[in-house]
């Protein structure tokens, strides 16, 4: 008999709250939500390209892409996107095609959860 097995991928994302809140104390509330939005919006641009660019093979641009998402994403305390994102450069660095499949799997889920938490932590004040 076949059987066939769905695994549910569920990771937690959290949010460097102290980050958050340092950038908020530094720029004040109203820089600080304009800079954690043009954040977000760069965060969703560069994780669609670099799933165009695997898709079609560009792994060139899909690093650069990977590589500025790092930067970004722990600028607003997102430390687990950064650093699957640095696993993702990893890979490519290293050419190793199985594991670039599945880092960048979990980038693109983490990515995701993280956009969604960062977005509802927005209504929080710091």
């Amino acid at each position: 008999m076949d059987q066939l097995t769905v695994l549910q991928q569920r990771e937690s994302v959290r949010l460097d709250s102290d980050r958050l809140e340092a950038l908020y104390l530094e720029l004040g509330e109203t820089s600080a939500e304009d800079v954690v939005c043009r954040a977000l919006e760069e965060l969703a641009a560069r994780l669609g390209h670099a799933e165009r660019c695997y898709r079609e093979g560009r792994l060139g641009e899909m690093r650069k892409s990977s590589r500025s998402l790092i930067a970004i994403a722990d600028q607003i305390g997102m430390s687990l996107l950064a650093r699957v994102a640095g696993d993702v450069t990893a890979s490519i660095d290293a050419g190793d095609h199985n594991a670039l499949a599945a880092t960048f799997a979990r980038l693109l889920r983490i990515g995701e959860r993280s956009l969604c938490e960062i977005w509802d932590a927005q209504d929080t004040p710091f």
